[in-house]
């Protein structure tokens, strides 16, 4: 998953987000550096990550991708995913997106002390520039995705990317409307992350599965 859903997975505790938000630049041995509610949100961010990545339904995402991105689709599936996590915020939060965001910045900035420096060197333009807003709109995904191709080893097929995003919407939205309740009650029962909507993490009716 990729920063938002990660970001609201953390439930109330500051540190704990902190250390979820971080989780992809801090190794193994480094752990210890770190006050223990950011290192559950370190293992918790890890959690997500291998829930996400052997789970069926978002193999199925990444397949449709992996024509281009091979080893990359699941990178990609992140972003389409906090897309639609974006879109229908309101299922799991009585929170307003925007009032949540400019929480998490807050929060942010407050512990900047306890950011590895590669996330204190983008986080200002993370802030000023409200990045995850921008995958609320396809034209801000693939704005995303090309600048990530430039600063990093993503392959440059945004252009593939998006037109498999714009032929198989709601393929893709049906996979994360299908997943995401699953990965919630992962988290819920695994780590005693309190959520707005507990109905989702406790509904019978969701599975892990297809």
């Amino acid at each position: 998953m990729n920063y938002l859903a990660h970001i609201y997975l953390s439930g109330a505790n500051e540190e704990v987000m902190v250390g979820n938000f971080v989780g992809d630049y801090v190794k193994g041995f480094e752990l210890g550096m770190y006050p223990e509610p950011m290192r559950k949100g370190i293992m918790l961010h890890r959690h997500i990550d291998s829930f996400t990545d052997t789970n069926l339904i978002v193999k199925r995402s990444k397949l449709r991708l992996v024509e281009k991105y091979r080893k990359y689709s699941g990178i990609i599936i992140d972003i389409f995913y906090d897309h639609f996590l974006l879109h229908t915020w309101s299922k799991y939060s009585t929170q307003p997106v925007e009032d949540f965001m400019l929480h998490v910045h807050d929060i942010l900035g407050r512990h900047l002390d306890l950011l590895p420096e590669a996330v204190k060197l983008f986080l200002p333009s993370f802030i000023k520039n409200n990045w995850i807003k921008k995958y609320s709109s396809i034209e801000g995904i693939e704005e995303v995705l090309h600048k990530m191709s430039s600063h990093t080893t993503l392959p440059e097929e945004t252009d593939y990317a998006i037109r498999v995003l714009r032929e198989d919407y709601e393929k893709f939205e049906l996979d994360f409307t299908a997943f995401f309740p699953s990965l919630i009650s992962y988290v819920s029962k695994s780590f005693g992350i309190i959520l707005d909507h507990e109905d989702y993490a406790d509904n019978p009716s969701i599975s892990a599965g297809l």
